[in-house]
């Protein structure tokens, strides 16, 4: 961390730390406390973050019960320091920026003491504690400083329910009692799943600590038993949990000799160079007396590296002793009261102290006092919970500066607003807003840089999924043969609608009418009310205008939806502007969304408008056809034998078409002995009276007829086709985009002033 951001983080705490926690106001008067000896086991925060490594101002001497002020020990120590840490941690959750209470997780092999130095770091008696394997379940404790908390209050996380259930310590300790003795009659003897425990305390930080069952000394050799597979398992538990990169490992060796690295073996295969473990050795008061020379003491206090390498958090061990015994009132308890128990540890340490400097026969430096007790044990946690914290707090001051700052504005903001509540004025308002809007919405037709591309601007495959693409009769997306212009490039306004027309412009011009089949032409001939010939030409237009209608009519609509997506989108623009320009209004919701509500009815009103117009230029150009208009004002059967398919000279006969009325015997007359003699006459007379009987009145399809025909609708077909995609660009333009452009703001102004008149209330309640 550089030193700007220590300085910051070290301003914040010290600013909570000098308001005594004011932040956090107690739920209830918390009851005075008598004065015990067993408070000073907390300690103060001063010493207990104090750098420069000297103990002499927290280590409090004389062991009576009946000495030490609790005012002093905690109303100007730990709290206000906690008080600050929980608030911290809640603003940050508040404010998106979460980061996880720091974790201590506890290891230790079987009956090191493990559960007992949880209790003692804790100040209060809860676990489960003896001879042989107690816990058979890892205890999560998720502890969070309360001011209001004179006495802990437990919360169960049941496994079921995953609800919060209270309880006293005393049921606490009962059911961790009874999941051990559960557990211990399971095939299964040990189980992952953790007892989540909530704690709040006055005299605890915001910190989780994980306690777990304790690691086993199976033989290694031998028949596979039991108690292997127990071993393996426990093993396997305990490494999961310690391959949290965020939690602080504890490691309790139980052990007068640092060669034997019992626990560390396994603590070294998750965390190689310890740099977040911290050694712990429990039981040092049964320690002590298996020194019988005082060099024995101080190569236990202060190890060699080739024994226990320097690189552990916090750069030696630490030793602590935990007095046996539970509290309660019955005649097995020790203590009758966790006050009893702090004091009593706090005798413990005093007396380790004592029994070592005797031994040494000289005092303890003050590094050394540092390494000795839980207390102190206590104090290295904290000031790395510190450390955790003073790392967090230069990424949550800015946020909550910057927070700071956008609630000031808000509040000069609407005080301004309250000095303005007039009837005028807020008309005036409204009428500055209206008018500014609408200034906005040319200016992206027109085309502008105001509003960022890369928010706002989209391409043509965004467009396709949020506005829908051109789609044929099977519901296939149809694209443009060659790449349109612009197709990658992110656009908005102006530039996004001309792209949609130029797309519509190509894909409908590079369609052509389906291939037309016998039958279709068969159909189409009918029988006429005045004779039985046939009329090629209005078969051909019977054709063309049904295939044009039924192509056309969904590419019309599709324009229609695609057009108005990019309409309603300058809306958001629109908006994005004004604040950008200062011209917004914070905080009228009600009144923008009448504003809003009013440009979308706008264009969906001229979008149906519109599209209603280009379905009757469909209509009529599809019910009556003006050869120069449909046949692109080429007409004439030169043109059309001209554009006629070559058939091979060698093209299979047709099969003749079903003259009407009944069958009968017929006596042919001269044309139909041109028609059906086998060998007709040759000639340019005999060819022209051939094509003359093919197109005017034979049923008899031949291919000069059928290709006439295909040629005829072509003709129609491309003819309705262009004229639809010329006339569908005119009217867009014409009657949805210039609507928007000029009368969109007399409707609107119209609105709000009717608004204002008659529905006043509403207007001001808006505004």
């Amino acid at each position: 961390m550089s030193s700007h951001t220590q300085d910051v983080a070290e301003r914040w705490i010290a600013s909570k730390v000098a308001q005594g926690g004011r932040g956090n106001r107690a739920k209830s008067p918390a009851p005075k406390m008598t004065p015990t000896q067993g408070e000073q086991y907390f300690g103060s925060a001063y010493d207990a973050h104090d750098e420069g490594g000297s103990v002499q101002k927290g280590h409090l001497p004389g062991p009576s019960l009946a000495g030490g002020s609790p005012e002093k020990y905690f109303a100007r120590g730990n709290e206000t320091l906690y008080e600050a840490y929980n608030q911290l941690h809640t603003l940050a959750q508040e404010f998106d920026k979460p980061f996880d209470a720091p974790a201590i997780l506890v290891v230790g092999q079987q009956t090191d003491g493990k559960s007992a130095l949880v209790e003692g770091l804790m100040g209060f008696q809860f676990n489960h504690v003896g001879g042989g394997t107690k816990t058979r379940r890892p205890i999560t404790i998720n502890m969070k400083y309360n001011a209001s908390c004179m006495e802990p209050v437990c919360w169960l996380v049941r496994d079921d329910t995953l609800r919060e259930e209270e309880l006293s310590l005393s049921d606490l300790r009962d059911y961790i009692e009874s999941e051990n003795r559960r557990l211990e009659q399971d095939h299964e003897q040990f189980w992952a799943k953790e007892i989540v425990v909530k704690i709040e305390y006055k005299y605890c930080p915001n910190l989780t600590i994980i306690d777990t069952p304790g690691l086993i000394s199976a033989p290694s050799k031998g028949k596979a038993s039991p108690l292997q597979s127990q071993a393996r398992s426990v093993e396997v538990l305990i490494k999961k949990k310690m391959e949290n990169k965020d939690y602080i490992i504890l490691c309790l060796e139980d052990t007068s000799d640092w060669s034997n690295a019992t626990t560390r073996n396994l603590v070294l295969e998750v965390d190689p160079d310890l740099h977040r473990t911290v050694i712990v050795s429990t039981k040092f008061d049964t320690r002590i007396p298996q020194f019988s020379r005082g060099e024995d003491i101080e190569r236990f206090l202060r190890p060699p590296a080739r024994l226990l390498d320097t690189s552990i958090l916090g750069g030696s061990p630490f030793f602590t002793s935990v007095p046996s015994g539970r509290v309660g009132h019955t005649r097995d308890c020790m203590f009758h009261s966790d006050e009893h128990f702090r004091a009593a540890v706090w005798e413990q340490e005093e007396s380790d102290i004592k029994d070592m400097e005797r031994k040494l026969d000289r005092q303890l430096d003050a590094m050394e006092r540092q390494r000795v007790g839980v207390s102190q044990l206590r104090r290295f946690l904290e000031k790395l919970l510190r450390r955790r914290y003073l790392e967090n707090v230069p990424t949550i001051v800015p946020v909550l500066e910057r927070e700071f700052r956008s609630a000031q504005e808000k509040l000069l903001q609407t005080v301004t607003e309250l000095n303005e509540l007039d009837v005028d004025k807020l008309k005036d308002k409204g009428r500055n807003f209206y008018s500014n809007f609408v200034a906005k919405i040319p200016l992206l037709v027109r085309g502008t840089m105001a509003a960022p591309v890369e928010r706002f601007g989209e391409t043509l495959a965004d467009e396709h999924i949020r506005g829908g693409a051109f789609v044929s009769a099977d519901g296939q997306p149809l694209a443009a043969a060659a790449p349109l212009t612009n197709a990658d490039m992110r656009l908005m306004g102006g530039a996004q609608w001309t792209r949609a027309l130029n797309e519509f412009r190509c894909v409908l011009g590079e369609l052509r009418c389906s291939a037309v089949n016998r039958e279709e032409i068969v159909n189409a001939c009918g029988v006429d009310e005045m004779h039985d010939g046939i009329n090629y030409t209005r078969t051909a237009c019977i054709i063309a205008v049904a295939k044009a209608k039924e192509c056309f009519e969904p590419f019309l609509h599709q324009l229609a939806y695609r057009l108005m997506h990019i309409m309603r989108r300058l809306l958001q623009i629109s908006m994005y502007l004004m604040r950008k320009d200062g011209q917004f209004l914070n905080g009228h919701e009600l009144f923008l969304k009448r504003v809003g509500s009013c440009y979308y009815a706008f264009v969906e009103e001229n979008m149906r408008s519109c599209l209603s117009r280009c379905l009757e230029d469909l209509e009529s150009t599809t019910e009556f056809v003006t050869w120069s208009l449909h046949t692109n004002g080429r007409p004439g059967l030169r043109n059309i034998i001209a554009n006629m398919p070559q058939r091979p000279a060698d093209t299979p006969a047709r099969q003749q078409l079903p003259e009407p009325g009944p069958a009968v015997a017929r006596t042919p007359t001269p044309a139909m002995s041109a028609v059906y003699d086998p060998e007709p006459p040759s000639g340019p007379q005999a060819q022209l009276t051939t094509l003359v009987e093919n197109t005017l009145w034979s049923r008899q399809l031949a291919d000069v007829t059928e290709d006439i025909v295909q040629t005829l609708v072509q003709n129609i077909f491309e003819g309705i086709r262009d004229h639809i995609i010329t006339a569908a660009e005119l009217k867009f333009n014409c009657f949805f985009l210039l609507p928007i452009l000029r009368k969109f703001p007399m409707r609107l102004r119209e609105q709000l002033e009717r608004a204002f008149e008659e529905e006043m209330a509403g207007v001001l309640s808006a505004l």
